[in-house]
């Protein structure tokens, strides 16, 4: 039998992130050294949790190796007499329906993505045990962020990969940065444009509506002032497209076009200069179509995203009006083609 010991693992994926020889994850060094400094403060304040969060991170670090072991998916593997390669991954990435992705893409994607998973609830789980002033409690939040944006934004790369109006090309290179984040270690840098969608998001999630005249001037003004240049010309070059304008309004007000519709056509008929939020869901009556942005838990912004792709997909099926790509899908489209 081959015992695989954590120097084979380094040999095989010398990539892989970790800060000591005894220590192969896929943490990196800041995640690594926080982590260490959790445990440390909380053997000290309250050693039962101390114990419950080491053994958890325990898992997590064997999940990291256990998921190194993986050949690396940019590697050439010869199987009965067969090429596997990365282009070939790189068309089916292209070539399949989101629904067909599970049991045809490779094994190290899968594991990869669970880690990540797996990774949020460990961190989360620390934010949860460490006091709220332990100057720890930031920097944990700061990860529990970072590790849902990836997710949210592999979820943004596979819903234009299933958008027929996107070129070729673009999901050709869609696709390999798809593979880079997986075969890093679910390192974000590696995708080009992770930095863009996620400065989008956190600026979403520090600015919520005001409403008032629900025309969105103050809600884009406040968004924009944060965003990079190449936002302005996105704003600029789609600023005649009626779908774009719909899924910005959608994204600014975290209301449905439909539900939009209907508050809008309430203020023009009763000749409403301005409303808040409580208003708003007076006139409505009904449950939200989509969950309200909590800063305290990024999951919300989360389920926020995946709620409008949702919306997207069933206004296609039953070819109603409205957006039928999420803004982030849109923006990174528009990215790509630069």
């Amino acid at each position: 039998m081959c015992i695989m010991t954590l120097d084979t693992i380094e040999k095989r994926n010398p990539h892989v992130l970790h800060s000591t020889g005894e220590d192969l994850s896929f943490l990196n060094e800041f995640e690594v050294s926080l982590v260490q400094n959790a445990e440390a403060l909380l053997d000290t304040k309250n050693p039962s949790e101390a114990k419950i969060v080491r053994r958890r991170f325990d898992c997590l670090r064997s999940f990291g190796a256990t998921v190194a072991l993986f050949p690396t998916i940019r590697e050439n593997q010869m199987l009965r007499g067969c090429v596997r390669n990365e282009q070939q991954l790189i068309k089916a990435l292209v070539g399949l329906a989101p629904s067909s992705h599970l049991l045809r893409i490779p094994a190290r994607i899968q594991a990869v993505r669970s880690f990540l998973v797996t990774k949020f609830h460990s961190f989360s789980l620390l934010s949860k045990i460490l006091p709220p002033d332990s100057g720890l409690h930031k920097s944990v939040r700061s990860v529990l962020f970072s590790t849902m944006f990836v997710i949210m934004i592999e979820d943004v790369y596979f819903s234009c990969l299933d958008k027929p109006s996107f070129p070729e090309d673009i999901k050709a290179r869609l696709a390999d940065e798809l593979i880079s984040l997986w075969d890093s270690g679910a390192e974000p840098a590696m995708i080009r444009h992770f930095s863009a969608l996620e400065t989008l998001w956190q600026v979403r999630n520090d600015s919520p509506p005001s409403f008032g005249t629900m025309d969105g001037t103050s809600e884009l003004l406040r968004i924009s002032m944060d965003m990079e240049e190449v936002w302005h010309d996105f704003l600029l070059n789609q600023s005649a497209n009626e779908e774009t304008q719909w899924a910005l309004d959608e994204f600014l007000f975290g209301l449905s076009y439909e539900e939009l519709l209907a508050v809008r056509f309430r203020l023009r008929r009763f000749g409403i200069n301005a409303v808040d939020f409580n208003e708003i869901r007076s006139y409505l009556g009904t449950t939200p179509a989509y969950t309200k942005i909590d800063d305290s838990d990024p999951r919300y912004i989360y389920d926020f995203y995946v709620e409008r792709k949702e919306a997207t997909l069933f206004r296609k099926r039953l070819n109603t009006p409205g957006p039928r790509k999420t803004l982030e899908e849109i923006y990174l489209e528009y990215r790509m083609t630069l």
